[in-house]
C-alpha cells in the first residue's frame, strides 16, 4: 500500500513506501531532501534558471545621488529658483542628456541644456569621488563573485562616468565581466537596450538574467527585456509605485540569493550579520534618535532599514561608550513619510541619556521586518533583539570600530 506526498511548490507527486525498512527510508528521506534543494537552488521564482545578475549603478549600488543631493539646489540658487523635489524624484533614473533638457525647461533657466551640463558636470565628478557603497552591496558582490556568479553593470550614466564612480571603489572593476553606460547602446532606459545587451554580451538568455534596481525607470527597463526585477528603492516615499516589480527589498542586507535559484549566504554570526559600519550623529529623546546632520552625504542612506546594533559616545563626555540597539523603519501613516529611529541601551539607563547628542556606529545586522501591510508592525526592539546584540558583542566580527565620521 502507497501513501502519497505532495510537494504543491515545485507540483511533485513522490511515492513513499509505508512498510521500508529503516535505512530504506532514511535513504529515501535524504534522497528526497537532496532532490528538493537541488530545485531550490536551481530555480527562480518564476521557474527560468537565474545564471546571471544585472544590476544598476547610482542609487542602488553606490549612494551618488544623496552624495550630490544638494548640488542642484546650490546650482539654482545662482538664479533664484528653489528645487521642486517631487520633479526631481521623478527624473530618477533618467539619462543626463534628457534630465538636462528637463531642467532647463522646468526651471525656466536662461542657458541651455548644454551650458547647463558644462556648468554642473565639474560639480559632480568631485562629489562622486565621495560616494560609498549602500549596505549589503559589497557583501553581495563578494559572494556572487567567490561563488563564479557573472553579473554585469547596466548604468544610464554615460561610460565615461560609470568608469569614474566603479574605479572609486575598490575591487569593483575586476568583479564585473560587464560594465556597460547609456552611451554604448541605442536608447537608455527605460528602454531594454542597457540590459539585452549587457546580457548579450555575457552570452545569457533574457530569461536567465535577474536585475536589481532602485529607481522606477530602471525597473520598467528591467521588465520590458523580460528580465526578472528585484526592485531596491532609494526614495522610500515613492517605494508604493514599484509593484511591477518581482520582488522589493528594502535593503541588499534583506536580499536572499537562494531564492532566485543563487548559492545562499553563510556569513551570519550568532543569529546576526557583521556589517561594515554605519555611521550617522543623532538625538536621544524619549526612547527615539533625530538624526542631525548639516550635511546630505553623511545622512542615513534611505536603504536602511531594520534592526542593527553597534556603539555609541556621547558629545558631552567621549570616554561613556554604550552598547546600542536601533530599529530604523520608514512611517508614512500620518500622511508623510518620515523616518523612525527607536533606541535602546544594554549597559546603562534610557533615562541618563535623556535629550544627549551622541555618535552611533551600527556594526551588525539583526533582522529586517515586513511593512507591505503596517509600516510599523514588527519593527520594535524585541526582548530578542537584545539578547542577540548581547552575545554578540564580545565577537570580533562585532568589536567597536570607533564612532569618528572619516
Amino acid at each position: 500500500m502507497l501513501s502519497r506526498l505532495t510537494l504543491s511548490r515545485n507540483h511533485l507527486h513522490l511515492p513513499y513506501p509505508n512498510h521500508l525498512p529503516h535505512y530504506l527510508k532514511s535513504f529515501f528521506s535524504l534522497s528526497l531532501q537532496l532532490h528538493l534543494r537541488s530545485l531550490h537552488h536551481t530555480t527562480a521564482m518564476n521557474g527560468n534558471r537565474i545564471s546571471t545578475v544585472i544590476f544598476d549603478l547610482d542609487g542602488t549600488l553606490l549612494n551618488t545621488e544623496q552624495v550630490t543631493k544638494d548640488l542642484l539646489k546650490e546650482f539654482l540658487v545662482r538664479y533664484g529658483k528653489v528645487v521642486d523635489m517631487e520633479k526631481e524624484n521623478k527624473r530618477l533614473g533618467m539619462i543626463h542628456h534628457e534630465s538636462a533638457i528637463a531642467i532647463v525647461k522646468d526651471y525656466d533657466l536662461p542657458i541651455t541644456p548644454q551650458q547647463y551640463s558644462q556648468s554642473i558636470m565639474p560639480m559632480y565628478h568631485e562629489k562622486w569621488l565621495h560616494a560609498k557603497s549602500l549596505p549589503g552591496v559589497n557583501r553581495l558582490l563578494k559572494h556572487l563573485h567567490n561563488h563564479g556568479v557573472p553579473f554585469a553593470l547596466a548604468s544610464n550614466s554615460i561610460s565615461k562616468n560609470v568608469q569614474v564612480k566603479v574605479s572609486s571603489q575598490k575591487g569593483w572593476k575586476e568583479y564585473f565581466s560587464v560594465i556597460l553606460g547609456s552611451d554604448q547602446v541605442k536608447s537608455g532606459k527605460p528602454s531594454p537596450d542597457l540590459f539585452l545587451e549587457a546580457a548579450n554580451k555575457m552570452g545569457v538568455d533574457a530569461s536567465c538574467c535577474l536585475v536589481i534596481e532602485d529607481s522606477l525607470v530602471g525597473i520598467k527597463a528591467g521588465k520590458a527585456a523580460k528580465m526578472q526585477v528585484v526592485a531596491v528603492p532609494s526614495i522610500q516615499s515613492e517605494s508604493n509605485q514599484y509593484s511591477i516589480a518581482d520582488y522589493i527589498i528594502h535593503s541588499f542586507l534583506d536580499f536572499k540569493p537562494e531564492l532566485w535559484g543563487l548559492p545562499p549566504f553563510d556569513d551570519w554570526v550568532m543569529k546576526a550579520l557583521p556589517i561594515e559600519p554605519i555611521r550617522f550623529n543623532g538625538l536621544y529623546k524619549n526612547g527615539f534618535l533625530q538624526q542631525l546632520s548639516d550635511n546630505a552625504a553623511l545622512d542615513l542612506p534611505g536603504q536602511v532599514w531594520g534592526v542593527f546594533f553597534g556603539w555609541a559616545e556621547f558629545a558631552s563626555h567621549l570616554q561613556n561608550r554604550l552598547k546600542i540597539v536601533v530599529s530604523i523603519n520608514w512611517d508614512c501613516r500620518h500622511g508623510s513619510f518620515t523616518r523612525n529611529i527607536e533606541a535602546c541601551f544594554i549597559n546603562g539607563s534610557n533615562e541618563e541619556n535623556y535629550d544627549e547628542q551622541m555618535e552611533v556606529t551600527l556594526v551588525g545586522y539583526i533582522r529586517g521586518f515586513n511593512t507591505k501591510q503596517n509600516p510599523s508592525r514588527g519593527a520594535q526592539i524585541l526582548d530578542q533583539d537584545k539578547s542577540t546584540a548581547e552575545a554578540c558583542y564580545n565577537l570580533a566580527a562585532y568589536r567597536y570600530q570607533g564612532c569618528n565620521h572619516p
